[in-house]
């Protein structure tokens, strides 16, 4: 199919109130579908600017240049009545408004669903929320901390090593699980406005939205009424299911299936392992797992990392090495599919951006423009405001 240099979202003009991660992230997705982005901000700037250090200019953190490719940015105090008064103007041009601001707070500035639908009768209005609106928890705030604590996330690494202490995953894997659902929640709505000619107002609740994601595999017998076992997924509470030790590294290996397993013990020369009463069938090596994984972690020292690569690609085993996060800049497929895209920012100099990971045959990758700087498209909009009254 022939590519065609028409974004698909082009024309879809977003008016993005958010901040930080959440709504910035579901915007960035919509950006790289080619809409227009216009990202509302206090004058001091979105808070996720200050997140980390700079290159060079305060408010131009790492995570916000990675969150922020492709979008305008105008600075506007809403409890100001001309910078009200402008936002209202934006909206009568907008398809799509999505904010993160709590209900009572927009509706004291003046652009709760009613309102700003009185302004565009057809208006897609996305409110990014901590918890659904008719829940007990509707009224409190949320950040990824609190949501994986809320849906027991926090509960997991304990159930793997035994330290009872609840902690966090190390990523703000919350924020960026309901910004997909907010980017797929404009999709479908944009899809119904076409349909209909109708808008709506859509509520994304991140609670929901993780405790959706984590649950899939986590509820685990609680499933049924009665329960038939506990919470959690076994297979990824096991202690031992971890990177296996090599000669000069560690190597990840996932013997899925039964059969995978009994190849890997030949790969490993270990096959009388499988010998073992406690690994004989297959429900017994289920049932002995960690054990298992314990006999496959003893094995792999006896070989270097590239070495276990080339046999098991060989069986057809599925293997990767660990690499350190600080080497992913050097990863040859990376590489190869400009998953990096080294660009020069205006501001800061040299960086790498991250490119959409999916490919449409009718549409190429976009070539964005990097994140603005707080404000630095006021000017011109305004004066594209001016030009349409």
């Amino acid at each position: 199919m022939a590519q065609t240099a028409q974004p698909m979202l082009e024309g879809i003009r977003v008016i993005d109130l958010t901040s930080v991660v959440f709504g910035p992230y579901a915007t960035q997705t919509l950006a790289d579908l080619g809409a227009e982005v216009i990202k509302v901000e206090p004058p001091i700037g979105d808070a996720f600017r200050y997140s980390a250090k700079p290159a060079h200019t305060m408010g131009m953190s790492p995570s916000f240049l990675a969150l922020n490719r492709g979008k305008r940015s105008i600075a506007l105090d809403l409890k100001a009545p001309a910078d009200s008064e402008t936002l209202r103007d934006l909206l009568k041009t907008a398809d799509v408004f999505i904010h993160n601001v709590r209900e009572k707070a927009i509706e004291r500035l003046g652009f709760d669903y009613e309102a700003v639908r009185a302004i565009r009768p057809d208006i897609i209005y996305v409110h990014c929320v901590g918890f659904g609106s008719d829940g007990p928890y509707a009224d409190l705030q949320a950040y990824d901390d609190v949501i994986q604590a809320a849906t027991g996330t926090t509960t997991l690494l304990p159930r793997v090593d035994g330290d009872p202490r609840p902690r966090y995953l190390p990523s703000l894997i919350a924020d960026k699980v309901a910004g997909l659902h907010g980017a797929q929640a404009v999709l479908a709505a944009v899809i119904h406005r076409l349909r209909t000619g109708e808008g709506q107002r859509v509520e994304v609740p991140m609670f929901e939205a993780f405790a959706h994601f984590m649950l899939q595999e986590h509820l685990g017998g609680i499933t049924f009424d009665p329960p038939v076992g506990p919470v959690g997924y076994a297979r990824q509470l096991d202690p031992n299911r971890q990177p296996f030790p090599t000669a000069d590294g560690y190597i990840s290996i996932v013997p899925y299936t039964d059969a995978s397993v009994v190849k890997l013990f030949t790969v490993l020369e270990g096959a009388q392992v499988l010998q073992d009463e406690r690994f004989a069938t297959g429900p017994q090596r289920v049932a002995n797992s960690t054990a298992l994984y314990g006999e496959i972690a003893r094995l792999t020292p006896a070989r270097t990392t590239a070495d276990w690569l080339e046999r098991l690609e060989a069986a057809r085993l599925p293997a990767m090495a660990v690499r350190d996060l600080a080497d992913i800049l050097d990863d040859p497929h990376l590489r190869q599919t400009g998953f990096f895209d080294r660009k020069i920012h205006p501001t800061e100099g040299p960086y790498f951006d991250m490119r959409a990971p999916i490919r449409y045959d009718a549409y190429p990758r976009p070539d964005h423009r990097p994140a603005p700087l707080v404000g630095q498209d006021g000017e011109a909009i305004r004066a594209d405001l001016k030009d349409r009254k």
